[in-house]
């Protein structure tokens, strides 16, 4: 949780931002690409949040993914260590808008930050190839298993889907299909359709927990050639072939109507 993690310098900071001042929105580097690892950045606003930046390739949390660790550097070296990334909370904010949280016990090195620094920006980059392979896996089992999902969670150590169907569900069944999909490396790219075309293609949602990620005026749609379409703002691999082996570490019934399907990575 955010309060877990966040440093209670930033609270004593807080007291530094000059009233009415505009946070500015962040350019989202993941978008562009999620194989960017780093970026350099300026300090924009220091607030309870967390620190935000005027562009950064964190990702925030989104569509059942995890956030974003890492760290951001000064230029004299001080290093600052960033537990989570959460989506930013103000006026105007939009969905790729992210406030970087800092691990707990950090006030030495949070108080050589000050607005208008400028940073470099690192992700722990084995947390995010794990996200980016169990998220891409994920939509792999929305093609294998073509039901509503009722929940979702894209984590470092697994994935989780709710699948909402009363239909049995064979394990082995699944995963040599999901392998078979794995060894035909696919190649995986995004698309982009406007807000009202997204509106007028609602067979493209898959989830019913999580909305399409609408609000920019387009939509980010992630396909996998020859095998699956849906709309998707989260982080993923060039080909199929990067996944490797996946296994069902757990397949139960949820409910009376929905199952639930946990992957994880070998």
């Amino acid at each position: 949780m955010l309060h877990h993690v966040r440093s209670k310098a930033l609270a004593m900071r807080r007291s530094r931002i000059q009233p009415g001042s505009k946070i500015m929105s962040t350019r989202a580097l993941f978008r562009e690409d999620a194989y960017l690892t780093r970026c350099e950045a300026i300090v924009t606003v220091i607030d309870e949040q967390g620190i935000h930046l005027d562009q950064t390739v964190f990702y925030p949390p989104g569509g059942g993914q995890a956030g974003d660790a890492g760290r951001l550097t000064l230029a004299d070296g001080t290093s600052i260590a960033i537990a989570d990334t959460r989506k930013a909370k103000f006026e105007g904010a939009t969905p790729d808008d992210a406030v970087h949280v800092p691990a707990l016990d950090q006030e030495e090195a949070l108080a050589q930050m000050k607005v208008g620094d400028r940073v470099s920006v690192e992700i722990d980059w084995a947390r995010r190839y794990r996200h980016m392979r169990l998220h891409t896996a994920s939509h792999l089992i929305c093609a294998v298993l073509p039901y509503p999902v009722d929940g979702c969670s894209i984590t470092t150590d697994y994935a989780r889907l709710d699948l909402a169907t009363v239909e049995p569900i064979e394990r082995e069944t699944v995963e040599a299909k999901l392998n078979e999909l794995i060894g035909g490396a696919h190649d995986v790219h995004t698309e982009w359709i406007t807000d009202d075309e997204m509106a007028e293609r609602p067979e493209l949602v898959r989830t019913m927990s999580v909305k399409p990620p609408m609000g920019l005026g387009c939509v980010r749609l992630l396909r996998i050639e020859n095998v699956d379409l849906q709309p998707c703002g989260g982080t993923h691999v060039r080909n199929t072939g990067e996944l490797g082996g996946l296994r069902i570490a757990k397949l139960e019934k949820k409910s009376a109507r929905t199952r639930r399907l946990v992957l994880e990575l070998p």
